[in-house]
């Protein structure tokens, strides 16, 4: 049977997530100034190292929460998409949704790559093709949990966030 909510485990790893991959998308400096560096063959500093970890382990840690996420969402499952939302944008949150944790698998993995492996490929597409496809269905998922909330006046969101059925 599906739950009606989300579980407190849910909603407390959704948006300690959320405000993990925004760090890690708004305070870049740190990993930038050091790949600066190794692309310029300049020397690296205890400053560069440690403030390049500091990105580097957000990262990793948002690949061990999304498994975990991933495994609560497997036992526990997941309230139903609304009945009053349109099929086609049922289908739409579900694909979102997809990508959305392919992403958060695919970013670190590539940061990773790049970081500790020093795969050039994998840093270009972390930083210059991830990064972007993220920001944009992180406006998408926000819009359409907005649009949600006050066009359907359904009660996804505030399953989310007070976790009741409204």
């Amino acid at each position: 049977m599906k739950p009606l909510n989300y579980s407190i485990p849910q909603r407390a790893l959704h948006w300690g997530m959320a405000l993990l991959i925004l760090f890690n998308l708004l305070f870049t400096e740190g990993m930038e100034t050091w790949n600066r560096a190794v692309r310029k063959g300049e020397a690296i500093t205890p400053e560069m190292i440690s403030s390049a970890n500091i990105h580097a382990y957000v990262g990793i840690a948002i690949l061990i929460l999304v498994v975990i996420r991933l495994g609560l969402r497997f036992v526990q499952g997941v309230p139903d998409l609304p009945s009053e939302e349109p099929p086609v944008l049922k289908l739409i949150a579900t694909a979102t949704h997809a990508v959305l944790y392919v992403l958060m698998i695919a970013l670190p993995l590539t940061g990773m790559g790049k970081y500790y492996f020093g795969q050039k490929l994998a840093g270009d597409i972390h930083a210059d093709v991830l990064k972007v496809i993220l920001w944009a269905f992180i406006v998408l998922h926000v819009a359409g949990a907005l649009v949600q909330k006050f066009y359907f006046k359904t009660d996804v969101l505030d399953r989310m966030t007070k976790g009741v059925k409204a």
